[in-house]
């Protein structure tokens, strides 16, 4: 059974690897990464605003971020990617151990539920991906629900609590839903397990690690200026994750399907087995988590201030996971039920999800560049041809070889707006970058002057300013003497010092300019 047990494991990392194993860096790694690298060595990148703002993820910073000390950091994501695919492995296949006795039933529950948080999310989250603190949060988070099923409450509360060190809004979304469970399930049972435990606090101790610098970064702030970078992160950079006046009708409407599979599901099932009522009860308080979003949603107009301290906490997180998840189970469950209609209706969703995952592995493989440099998530020129694509993407290369090569560890450099990943591909700090906002109040607030200062509306997306003033005051305020240029936006002559490439063949989409004095 051991064994059985860990080829299971193994063939659910096998599978998150097929899904999500592209060239690092994925989404956020760059994001991430580049933080727990400067977390360990504070000089490395140290002139950078993002990475040496304050530290929100110590837990995941101190775990998942020494590698960097000793290897590259796309070594520190494969090392990271794998010990996060293992923890979800083991949460996924315990949870299915403990509601469906088929063997090797996760794995069909794996694809159903990376197909429906893909293809049936509300505000864009994920969890099968690149590394970074919610991977191995989640991973928890489902070895707490697999206990929470088996009804032992204090181990719940220690695994959500140890979700919480290294996610406090992952974990502590998952500690209110536990606690409605508990409500639903326990509150009025003859045999009630007791909910004020050693346990519980225990669990509570643990969300310290992850609780106190997030705390920690708000201390000492005015109401004024934390009010400010509540509005900067919820109304402006993040308002396609936490505003939900802001989310597409289609979005609404594929969660939706999500939700009418799942209502079904839970009422042909409902009374299948204690288990999984507990399940239902947990995603019940996580469905009431996203309802208290939506209402939150609404209040913008009226209360702007406290509606941007509340959108914050990402209340559709949790919900974009956990309500796939489900479903995920229910169909799995169809799928081996005695009754014919049930087990039809279930294998024809496992084959169609069998379908799409298919389809998106597929895609993903076509453009052989990592996704933090692909077109489709840099918002730039996104139907050119995957060929097209892989040649910026080494022009790219080039350009921030160039960089690591020929300047000082302590140079800062104007960067193109569309990019991501220069302190990655370079390690050399910028002035400002979309993509890598701080956390702290103050942080915020400067990246967002520093944003509209640099990449100013009038001159579109994609612009940064070259007027002799303006970069002359950028050298003294930043100390930045080099800027990136897409040669694709600002043309192939500027008047400025072009240090590379010194052929144009050399490097067809990118150049370095010195900025005057």
């Amino acid at each position: 059974m051991t064994k059985c047990r860990s080829i299971e494991t193994l063939l659910l990392v096998l599978l998150f690897f097929v899904y999500a194993g592209d060239e690092p860096p994925m989404v956020n790694e760059a994001h991430y990464l580049v933080k727990a690298k400067n977390f360990w060595q504070p000089d490395w990148c140290s002139a950078d605003l993002f990475a040496s703002s304050g530290k929100a993820h110590t837990t995941f910073y101190i775990l998942f971020g020494w590698p960097t000390r000793f290897v590259s950091l796309s070594a520190t994501a494969w090392i990271g990617r794998f010990v996060g695919w293992w923890m979800l492995a083991i949460g996924l296949r315990r949870l299915c151990d403990a509601l469906i006795s088929i063997p090797f039933a996760s794995i069909a529950v794996a694809v159903l539920w990376i197909v429906g948080v893909e293809y049936g999310n509300l505000a864009g989250e994920w969890v099968v991906g690149g590394i970074e603190a919610k991977v191995p949060a989640y991973g928890l988070v489902l070895m707490g629900l697999a206990e929470l099923v088996r009804r032992r409450w204090n181990h719940v509360w220690l695994y959500l609590g140890a979700a919480s060190a290294f996610h406090v809004l992952t974990g502590g979304w998952a500690v209110i839903a536990a606690m409605v469970a508990w409500m639903v399930t326990e509150f009025r049972s003859e045999n009630r397990q007791p909910f004020f435990t050693l346990w519980l606090f225990m669990g509570g101790a643990l969300s310290l690690f992850g609780l106190v610098p997030a705390v920690w970064l708000t201390m000492g702030v005015s109401a004024d200026a934390a009010s400010e970078a509540a509005k900067i992160y919820s109304y402006f950079r993040l308002r396609h994750h936490l505003l939900p006046t802001d989310f597409y009708l289609q979005w609404y409407l594929r969660h939706g399907v999500v939700l009418v599979i799942l209502g079904i599901g839970i009422a042909i099932y409902f009374r299948v087995s204690s288990a999984y009522r507990r399940l239902y009860a947990f995603t019940l308080g996580v469905i009431f988590i996203a309802i208290g979003g939506l209402v939150v949603g609404v209040m913008p107009p009226l209360m702007p201030d406290l509606a941007a301290k509340l959108l914050r906490y990402y209340w559709f997180r949790l919900s974009d996971a956990i309500v796939p998840l489900t479903m995920a189970l229910i169909v799995t469950q169809m799928a081996t039920d005695a009754r014919t209609w049930a087990r039809r209706t279930g294998i024809t969703m496992l084959a169609v999800s069998i379908g799409l995952f298919g389809y998106s592995v597929i895609d993903r493989a076509r453009i052989k560049v990592p996704p933090s440099v692909g077109n489709r998530l840099l918002g730039w020129d996104a139907d050119t041809t995957a060929k097209q694509q892989e040649s910026v993407y080494l022009d790219w290369l080039k350009v921030c070889y160039w960089a690591a090569h020929s300047t000082g560890t302590d140079e800062v450099f104007l960067t193109p707006r569309h990019q991501q990943t220069f302190k990655w591909y370079a390690g050399r700090a910028e002035v400002v970058n979309w993509k890598d906002v701080p956390q702290d109040a103050t942080s915020l607030r400067e990246w967002r002057r520093r944003f509209e200062e640099i990449f100013p509306a009038r001159l579109g997306s994609t612009r940064v300013t070259i007027g002799y003033e303006k970069l002359r005051a950028y050298r003294k305020q930043y100390g930045v003497r080099f800027m990136i240029t897409d040669r694709r936006v600002v043309g192939e002559h500027l008047p400025l010092v072009r240090l590379y490439p010194l052929n144009s063949d050399d490097n067809a989409t990118f150049a370095v300019y010195e900025l005057p004095r």
